[in-house]
C-alpha cells in the first residue's frame, strides 16, 4: 500500500514533495501518491499579512493528516506556525537548500545597479524591509503569485511567456524554491546574510504526520531513534541533524517575538564546528529602523537551539524591537 504525501497544487510545492517521496521510498523501499490539497493561501487573494500571514498554506494539510487523507504533509518550514498542532510532529526535516534570498532582475542588474525609482516586487515584508533599507531610493511593491507569475513581471528573464506583463525591474525571491524547480539562471544576485537575512526556516523543509507514526526522539539526542513503523524508520532516515537544529534556534526566536511568517523578522542559524550561530534583524516595516543582534550556544541538542533562540529573542526586546515591528511581544 503506497504512503500518501500530502502537498499544495503548485509547481514548487509539487516538485519539493516529490523529492521528498522520491527520498522516503528510496530509504523506505515502499511507494508513493501525492495527494493535492487547496489550502486557503491558494485560494484566496491579497497580501499575506491580510491574510493572516502564518497557517494560511498549511491549516487545510494539517486537515488532511487529522482526518487520515494522507499520510504525511510536506510544507516550506517557514510557512508552518510555531505552534505545534495536536496529534502532528514534524517527523522529519531534510537537510535543507540554500536559504538566501535572490535578485532576479532585467538585464542582468545587480540589487546596486538598479536605476533610483526602480520597481522590484516581493510578496514579504521582511524581503521588503530589508530592501527599503538596502536601497531607499526604490518603489517596493507587493505582489503575489507563484514563481512563473512572479518572474513573468520582470522583462527578458529566461522562461518567461511571451505575454507575460513584464512590468516591474526586479523581484525578489528564495534561492531554495528556484533551486528545486531549475530556474537559477533567472537569478542575478544572491543576497548575503549580512544584506538580508532570510525568514526563519527559509529552504528548508518540514514533513509532518501524525504523532504515533513519527520516529521516536529521545531528550538531548541529535537525531530520532528508528520508530517501530517503517514510515517512522523512513523519517528518520532523511532527517539532518544539523538543518533541525538550525531551524529550531529561528523557530524558538520566532515564536518568543510572537512573530509569524508575515513580520519584517529575519534570522539564520548556522552550525560551525561545536558551536550554533543564530543572527537575527527586526526591522521596521519601511525599513528606516532596524535592530539586528547575534548570539551562540555549545548546546548542540533541540533543547539547547531552542534556548539560544529564546535568549536572543529577548535580547532583541530588551533592545527595542517590539517597538520596530508590530510584535505581539
Amino acid at each position: 500500500m503506497a504512503v500518501r504525501i500530502g502537498t499544495r497544487g503548485s509547481a514548487l510545492a509539487l516538485t519539493q514533495t516529490q523529492q521528498t517521496a522520491d527520498a522516503l521510498a528510496a530509504v523506505g523501499g515502499f511507494a508513493t501518491e501525492l495527494v493535492r490539497i487547496k489550502t486557503e493561501g491558494d485560494v484566496r487573494t491579497g497580501s499575506l499579512a491580510s491574510l493572516g500571514g502564518t497557517g494560511v498554506f498549511v491549516t487545510a494539510l494539517r486537515e488532511a493528516l487529522l482526518a487520515d487523507r494522507c499520510d504525511v504533509a510536506v510544507h516550506s518550514l517557514k510557512d508552518l506556525p510555531t505552534a505545534g498542532e495536536p496529534g502532528l510532529t514534524i517527523g522529519a526535516i531534510p537537510p535543507r537548500a540554500d536559504a538566501r534570498d535572490v535578485l532576479c532582475a532585467r538585464d542582468g542588474l545587480k540589487l546596486a545597479d538598479l536605476p533610483s525609482g526602480a520597481r522590484v516586487g516581493t510578496g514579504s515584508p521582511r524581503r521588503a524591509a530589508q530592501l527599503r533599507a538596502a536601497r531607499p531610493d526604490l518603489e517596493v511593491l507587493d505582489i503575489r503569485g507563484n514563481v512563473d507569475t512572479r518572474l513573468g513581471r520582470v522583462p527578458g528573464l529566461p522562461g518567461n511567456a511571451p505575454d507575460a506583463p513584464g512590468d516591474l525591474d526586479a523581484v525578489v525571491l528564495a534561492a531554495a524554491g528556484l533551486t528545486r524547480l531549475g530556474r537559477t539562471d533567472v537569478v542575478t544576485e544572491y543576497f548575503e546574510p549580512d544584506v538580508m537575512l532570510p525568514a526563519p526556516g527559509q529552504g528548508a523543509l518540514a514533513v509532518e504526520c501524525r504523532t504515533e507514526d513519527a520516529p521516536v526522539r529521545e531528550p538531548g539526542a541529535t537525531a530520532p531513534a528508528s520508530g517501530e513503523g517503517v514510515l517512522a524508520q523512513a523519517l528518520a532516515a532523511i532527517d539532518d541533524a544539523d538543518t533541525r537544529l538550525a531551524v529550531t534556534a529561528e523557530r524558538a526566536l520566532l515564536a518568543r517575538l510572537e512573530a509569524g511568517c508575515a513580520a519584517p523578522v529575519g534570522a539564520l542559524a548556522r552550525r560551525k564546528g561545536s558551536m550554533l550561530h543564530l543572527d537575527a534583524v527586526v526591522c521596521s516595516v519601511d525599513g528606516t529602523r532596524s535592530l539586528r543582534l547575534t548570539k551562540a550556544t555549545d548546546g548542540l541538542t533541540e533543547v539547547g537551539a531552542t534556548l539560544l533562540g529564546i535568549e536572543l529573542a529577548e535580547d532583541l526586546l530588551a533592545e527595542g524591537a517590539a517597538d520596530l515591528a508590530d510584535l505581539g511581544a
